[in-house]
């Protein structure tokens, strides 16, 4: 009788534990169409790349983006070339391109 409040009580550890792993990760669906929207649109949106940490992205109407938006997604760094934004996103970088291309 005893074992069985002990595999009550881990058995409701183990759902809490889940429940807290699963609410600290991110949806990188939901970021990757966040972050299209400020950039203006996938309309807006001529090419992209990866590389290691930064999303390069070249854009129709560079003053469609919304930098300030970007910055407040978690963005460590813009820098913006003519019509191209260099976006420092660092090791979710990756991710978030994966799911880009599942928009395309």
């Amino acid at each position: 009788m005893a074992y069985l409040k002990y595999l009550i009580i881990v058995i409701f550890l183990v759902i809490i534990a889940f429940a807290i792993i699963r609410s600290k990760k991110k949806d990188f669906k939901y970021e990757a169409n966040k972050l299209i929207q400020n950039l203006g649109g996938i309309d807006n949106v001529i090419s992209y790349e990866v590389n290691k940490s930064r999303f390069i992205v070249t854009l129709k109407d560079i003053s469609k983006a919304n930098k300030e938006a970007i910055q407040k997604m978690g963005a460590k760094g813009i820098l913006e070339v003519d019509n191209q934004l260099k976006i420092v996103l660092g090791s979710d970088a990756n991710k978030i391109i994966k799911c880009i291309n599942g928009l395309k």
